[in-house]
């Protein structure tokens, strides 16, 4: 009941903070998880099929994103998604194009491509970035502004381009960090494991 109630909690908002400035709701019921009380999403992201997305807890997802889940979204605990992002799980952008307008009423379409994403636990993405139908990005990575993802990521990946590849670990300024800031260690264990 609680998960009804949140949804149609969440749908209001959307409507009613149509001419508002955006906003931050929190709590989220997800599908397997139950309601998780950390989550954060904007009114001004749209999730489609929202019963496909699985969320951790403590997720952040900014304003004026798109999700579409319609082959499966898992975003892991702790991962921000910034603003003006797009996952995606399906796109007919190749089929479309050779087929014309006789692709109307065709199925299945050569060129279309489906798959789940998966977006590890305390990933960053930062704004204007699109991950493409298959994707799977490992925990602790980050994504530069404007990157096109699509493909395998391991984790801790620092991920940047059109199309995007590995220029980096994250681990590398990590380790520097940590050393200055000794009090940390056991919480980046906690989820990282021992990397040092």
């Amino acid at each position: 009941m609680k998960n009804i109630i949140n949804r149609i909690l969440y749908r209001l908002a959307l409507v009613f903070n149509k001419g508002n400035k955006p906003a931050m709701i929190q709590g989220y019921s997800d599908p397997k998880a139950g309601y998780l009380s950390e989550v954060k999403i904007s009114n001004t992201t749209f999730i489609q099929d929202d019963s496909k997305l699985f969320l951790g807890d403590h997720v952040f997802i900014g304003h004026y994103n798109f999700i579409e889940s319609s082959h499966g979204i898992q975003i892991g605990e702790g991962c921000q998604i910034t603003n003006f992002i797009s996952i995606l799980t399906h796109s007919s952008h190749h089929s479309i194009r050779m087929y014309g307008q006789h692709a109307v009423g065709k199925a299945p379409l050569k060129g279309y491509i489906s798959g789940a994403v998966s977006i590890g636990a305390y990933t960053f993405i930062g704004p204007h970035v699109t991950i493409m139908p298959g994707t799977k990005i490992g925990k602790g990575s980050v994504i530069a502004a404007y990157s096109l993802v699509k493909g395998e990521f391991p984790e801790f990946s620092i991920i940047s381009g059109n199309p995007a590849v590995v220029i980096g670990d994250t681990r590398t300024g990590d380790k520097e960090f940590l050393k200055l800031n000794q009090d940390l260690v056991p919480y980046y264990e906690s989820w990282a494991g021992k990397q040092f």
